[in-house]
C-alpha cells in the first residue's frame, strides 16, 4: 500500500522587491527550516514586493512561515516602503494551499495556528481571509487591504476591523499580516504597448469579478518597471476562468482603448493542467491529454 505523502504549498508575499540582500535573508529563514522545499521566488521592483513559494509537511510549512515572518519583521520598515502593489504590512500575506494527502480543512486549522505564533513571536496583528476568514466580510483580500498600511491605525480603531489575533494597532513598522487557506492561484502581469496607466485601470474594472467582469479574477492597473501600463491579475479558480479566456479579454479590451498587448508573466509557479489549457486554446487541440505530455509521464 502506497502512502500518500502530506503536502502543502505556502505562498507569502513580502514587501520588498528591491533590496536583493534583504530578499535573500527573508528567504534564508526558510531555506533553514528542516521539512521544506523552497520552490520559487520572483521578486518585482515595480511593485515593490516578493513572492516566495515553498512547500512541504504542514507542520515544517508552518514553522518555516513564522520563521520568514519574524525576519521580515526585522528587515522591513513598512514607514518607508511604496509600490504599486496594494499591501499592508512586512509579510503582507501568507496562505497556504493543499497539495497531497491534506484537506483545505487541515490548512484552515494551520493558518489559524500560524496567526497565533506569529503573534506570539512578534507581535504582528493577524487578519484571517479565504477560507480561513473568520467573518464573510473578510473572505477577500482586497476588502482587508483597503487602506493600506498607511489608514491601518484608522482601520484597526473600527470594531469591525479589530484584527483577528492580536492588539487593535498595527505594529509600528511593519503592519499587519494576512493569513489564509486557499485553492490554487495564478498570479498574472499582461503589459500593454502604452505607458498611461488609466488604460490598464479601465481594462481592470472591465475584467475583474467585483466590478461584474470574469468570475473569480482579481485585477489592477499599475506601472510596470518596464514603463508599461499593466493588467495585474489574480485567478482565483483555474477551473471557472482560465488564463487564455483572461488574456483575451485584455486583449480585446486593450484593441479598443487602441492599445494591444506587448507580453504577459506568470508570477510565481503555475499547475502544469493551467498551461494545458492554454496549449489547447491557442492550437485549438482536440483530445489534448496531460499523458501526452513526455515530462508529466516521467514524473509520475
Amino acid at each position: 500500500m502506497v502512502v500518500q505523502r502530506r503536502l502543502v504549498e505556502c505562498v507569502p508575499n513580502i514587501s520588498e522587491g528591491r533590496r536583493p540582500e534583504v530578499i535573500d535573508s527573508v528567504v534564508d529563514a526558510v531555506r533553514r527550516t528542516a521539512g521544506v522545499r523552497l520552490l520559487n521566488v520572483q521578486s518585482d521592483a515595480s511593485h515593490n514586493r516578493s513572492v516566495i513559494t515553498f512547500a512541504g509537511d504542514p507542520e515544517a510549512c508552518g514553522r518555516a512561515a513564522v520563521a520568514l515572518a519574524r525576519r521580515a519583521v526585522e528587515l522591513i520598515d513598512m514607514r518607508r516602503h511604496a509600490g504599486e502593489h496594494p499591501r499592508l504590512g512586512a509579510v503582507d500575506v501568507i496562505p497556504f494551499v493543499p497539495v497531497s494527502g491534506t484537506t483545505m480543512e487541515e490548512c484552515v486549522a494551520l493558518a489559524r495556528r500560524v496567526g497565533a505564533d506569529i503573534w506570539e513571536a512578534v507581535r504582528l496583528p493577524v487578519y484571517f481571509y479565504a477560507e480561513a476568514a473568520a467573518s464573510p466580510a473578510r473572505v477577500r483580500l482586497p476588502d482587508i487591504r483597503k487602506g493600506e498600511f498607511e489608514g491601518l491605525a484608522e482601520k484597526m480603531a473600527q470594531s469591525e476591523w479589530a484584527p483577528d489575533v492580536g492588539n487593535p494597532a498595527p505594529h509600528e513598522s511593519a503592519g499587519a499580516v494576512v493569513v489564509g487557506a486557499r485553492r490554487p492561484l495564478v498570479a498574472y502581469n499582461i503589459n500593454l504597448t502604452t505607458t498611461d496607466v488609466s488604460v490598464a485601470r479601465a481594462i481592470a474594472r472591465t475584467i475583474r469579478e467585483s466590478s461584474g467582469g470574469l468570475p473569480a479574477v482579481q485585477a489592477m492597473g499599475v506601472l510596470a518597471t518596464t514603463g508599461q501600463a499593466q493588467v495585474s491579475i489574480n485567478l482565483l479558480n483555474l477551473t471557472t476562468t482560465p488564463i487564455a479566456r483572461v488574456f483575451d479579454a485584455v486583449r480585446a479590451e486593450a484593441g479598443r482603448h487602441g492599445a494591444a498587448v506587448a507580453e504577459s508573466e506568470v508570477v510565481g509557479l503555475v499547475p502544469l493542467d493551467a498551461v494545458l489549457d492554454v496549449v489547447r486554446a491557442a492550437l485549438h487541440l482536440r483530445g489534448f491529454e496531460r499523458t501526452q505530455v513526455l515530462e508529466a509521464l516521467l514524473m509520475e
